[in-house]
């Protein structure tokens, strides 16, 4: 038995990050990230949004004005990001080897989505993948107090899976979710290694 089955086989519940685990989104948001900050006056390398996926917006905007020191109009500048992710959104792609494992425990396990994006784009994303129904809830930034790397994300899915943090095994993508895994306690496997073809747990 591979070390994900072992994992698969122990888990008594999956949580998912959504964007770069479930969903191949870091080419759309770090388009959407350049048309906003064209909105407000900056320019933006997508090469520096990409480094940063994962992160939630107001950890990447601090990063951004700290950099260029600037204060930017945030809430027009996270305006004109998520209006452009939702006017592309049609266009986005499930990671297969990721979705496959959903699917394969859909109705088997207590699966939940656990995203540090904002409720509209995450469910919106989510719906048009056609992914909604393999999760029993969706948790988001709006849902919880701190972004990852702090655990708030995936010990409120545990939560509402009614799932011990020890008996949940997360799938996440980013260096800021798989600390958050770790901080809540979980096992994790990092998808870049899972698509390469060898999931390495943590």
């Amino acid at each position: 038995m591979t070390v994900l089955e072992d994992l698969l086989e122990t888990a008594q519940a999956l949580i998912f990050d959504c964007d770069g685990t479930l969903l191949a989104t870091p080419d759309l948001y770090a388009g959407a990230w350049q048309a906003a900050f064209a909105f407000a006056g900056q320019d933006m390398a997508a090469g520096w949004y990409h480094k940063r996926a994962g992160m939630s917006e107001h950890v990447l905007l601090d990063e951004f004005e700290k950099e260029r020191s600037v204060v930017l109009d945030r809430e027009s500048v996270v305006q004109a990001m998520r209006s452009d992710v939702l006017q592309r959104i049609g266009a986005v792609r499930e990671i297969s080897a990721v979705v496959g494992i959903a699917r394969r425990f859909e109705g088997l396990k207590p699966m939940a989505v656990a995203s540090g994006g904002p409720r509209e784009i995450v469910r919106a994303s989510l719906e048009s993948a056609g992914l909604m129904p393999l999760f029993q809830t969706v948790v988001t930034m709006d849902d919880v107090a701190h972004a990852k790397p702090a655990p708030d994300l995936f010990l409120e899915a545990a939560r509402r899976l009614g799932a011990a943090p020890a008996d949940c095994l997360v799938f996440e993508d980013s260096r800021q979710g798989i600390q958050a895994a770790h901080n809540a306690g979980m096992r994790v496997v990092d998808v870049n290694e899972l698509i390469a073809g060898d999931a390495i747990s943590f």
